[in-house]
């Protein structure tokens, strides 16, 4: 997996109370852990399948690749929200995005044993809200397509604000 090796993905920096999502957290042991960095103006993460991800022999689960573009694009919208305010994306405080919609196009079958490639472009961002754009690709083609719309993670979602 590429980060930069100076400050790491933004993932690295999610509040512990709010690091334990299946597809970024990286507190999840049993998660994807998914790393996501700026390469120019798109952002990157690359995640290698395992065997078990299989939808029919060779190709993979439609649900893995939708939770791929999910937590993509919601660490998109943080780096996005970080540069936005000129800010490092390890800088305090943190942010942290969840979804409120993802739309995922299959545009053809991902094979199984291949390291797969999502970029994620910021489409647009207003407030608290940021639209992304996500493409998942293996060996160079394209197979599949999303768009995240992230909104700012609700100060009630973290642990140490419930009562």
């Amino acid at each position: 997996m590429i980060i930069d090796m100076y400050t790491g993905a933004v993932q690295d920096y999610y509040p512990d109370d709010v690091a334990h999502c299946y597809g970024c957290g990286r507190l999840n042991e049993h998660g994807h852990q998914i790393k996501t960095i700026w390469e120019g103006d798109e952002t990157l993460t690359r995640f290698t399948p395992k065997d078990y991800h299989t939808a029919i022999p060779g190709f993979v689960y439609g649900g893995l690749i939708a939770s791929l573009i999910d937590c993509h694009g919601t660490g998109t919208a943080a780096l996005a929200a970080y540069r936005a305010e000129k800010r490092e994306h390890y800088s305090k405080p943190a942010f942290r995005f969840v979804t409120a919609s993802l739309q995922v196009d299959y545009l053809k079958p991902t094979p199984l044993g291949v390291k797969l490639e999502l970029r994620g472009k910021v489409i647009e961002i207003k407030g608290k809200k940021v639209i992304t754009e996500i493409t998942v690709s293996a060996n160079g083609e394209i197979t599949a397509r999303g768009k995240v719309v992230a909104i700012q993670m609700p100060e009630s979602f973290k642990l140490n604000n419930k009562s």
